[in-house]
């Protein structure tokens, strides 16, 4: 298999995660990729021009991390990482929705930077921050379990790239329950390898 890859996505990241938990890492080879530039070879599989895009040997291109993730679950011998339908299955996939919601938050912050900051960016870079606010609060109240599953997963991604790219912004102060689980999952081998530097 085939990933374009950017190393500082926390998309990325969630895939690499995934893929290493489901002992598959080793079996896909990195593409590094600007998706800025929008390069040929990455809009010949993903026309949206985004990472990260998995193309399998024989398959048609697969995009966006969720699909990704949900595919390499289907591979490989480790324990599950989608439970089964039911609760437990909604719940992690409820958690994904919001921790995608935070970097999708982060990263158009992030890409905002370079620009100008006039009224219409600072209003907009202020509902992104307060969205990202919100979601966190609500994570303090309900935080994840160990790295089960891909709900806990999507989040310990969104947390390392608040840390990556907002780092001057601190949330672990008023948050004691979410800062205690991710930094125990931060020293798992899977978190340490796919760590953005």
């Amino acid at each position: 298999m085939k990933l374009f890859y950017s190393a500082s996505s926390p998309y990325v990241r969630k895939v690499m995660i995934c893929a290493i938990l489901r002992g598959l890492d080793d079996r896909i080879e990195r593409i590094s990729t600007n998706p800025h530039v929008s390069p040929p070879e990455l809009l010949a599989m993903n026309p949206l021009s985004k990472v990260p895009c998995l193309v399998p040997s024989d398959e048609l291109p697969i995009f966006d991390s969720p699909v990704i993730c949900e595919y390499l679950d289907s591979l490989g011998t480790a324990s599950p990482l989608y439970p089964d339908p039911g609760p437990d299955r909604t719940g992690a996939l409820v958690m994904q929705a919001l921790a995608d919601g935070i970097m999708d938050a982060a990263v158009a912050r992030r890409l905002q930077q370079p620009w100008p900051q006039d009224e219409g960016r600072q209003a907009y870079d202020s509902r992104q921050k307060a969205a990202i606010e919100r979601s966190l609060d609500w994570l303090e109240k309900h935080p994840p379990g160990g790295l089960r599953d891909i709900g806990a997963i999507s989040v310990a991604c969104a947390l390392g790239y608040l840390d990556f790219r907002f780092g001057g912004e601190p949330w672990r102060d008023t948050r004691p329950k979410l800062a205690a689980w991710f930094a125990k999952v931060s020293s798992y081998p899977a978190l340490i390898d796919t760590a953005p530097v």
